[in-house]
């Protein structure tokens, strides 16, 4: 009998280690993604600070260049200023809820996507990894892969924009999933074409954390800012 007691006392320990093993397991997990995030919101933090400047070695010209510090308004004082951002103060306007902060360079020409309209949307973009110190991937017309623009297609219902990437550099890096932070510009952007060499298509610069990024930067958890060109295609 107390052969059998002992047995079916570690047979007991033996499941409730099983048991917990997983919630253990989950709280490890939980625990280094809140870390993860943590280290991000560092590196978005440093980044509205200090900015970044690639130079290239060779010829020892500036590359790309975000200036800084970044002057973050307010939600309310961004729709004060009738939804503009003060480039020459470097103002981005923090998007509450997202984690965004968005650049409206320029707002573009024609109108805004209205209520239950689709279009579809032509984008060339450079995207540089925060974390990284590094541009990740470009399109912009001085790029080798300039042949890819993104095209997506967009519609607003009740207020809501929804995208989907159909081609370009973007789907074939990260697939058909358009980031949210290229999706919130489009509240308040004008979708135009380009008429001239120097048409004033939209243009927006933003600082996406990775609950708002490409697939990639969602699964490894890391910041990417972007300069992003929008124009209404046919």
């Amino acid at each position: 009998m107390a052969a059998t007691t002992i047995l079916h006392r570690l047979l007991g320990a033996t499941l409730l280690i099983g048991a917990l093993c997983p919630t253990l397991c989950s709280c490890e997990e939980e625990d280094t993604y809140a870390e993860m995030r943590k280290t991000e919101r560092a590196q978005i933090s440093n980044f509205l600070n200090y900015g970044t400047r690639i130079v290239d070695k060779e010829s020892g010209d500036v590359t790309f260049e975000v200036k800084a510090p970044i002057n973050v308004i307010s939600e309310s004082q961004f729709f004060a200023n009738d939804t503009t951002t003060n480039v020459e103060a470097n103002e981005y306007v923090l998007l509450s809820g997202s984690g965004v902060y968005m650049q409206i360079l320029r707002e573009g020409t024609g109108e805004r996507l209205q209520d239950g309209e689709s279009a579809t949307v032509i984008c060339r973009h450079t995207e540089f990894n925060i974390a990284g110190d590094s541009i990740q991937s470009t399109n912009s017309q001085s790029s080798t892969t300039e042949i890819y623009p993104d095209r997506m297609t967009v519609q607003k219902n009740y207020g809501t924009i929804t995208a989907s990437f159909t081609s370009g550099l973007m789907s074939q890096l990260y697939g058909s999933s358009v980031p949210s932070g290229w999706i919130l510009p489009l509240q308040f952007i004008k979708l135009g074409r380009q008429s001239s060499e120097d048409g004033e298509v939209a243009k927006v610069r933003i600082i996406v954390p990775s609950t708002e990024g490409q697939s990639d930067a969602m699964s490894n958890v890391y910041p990417c800012f972007y300069e992003i060109t929008y124009t209404r295609g046919r």
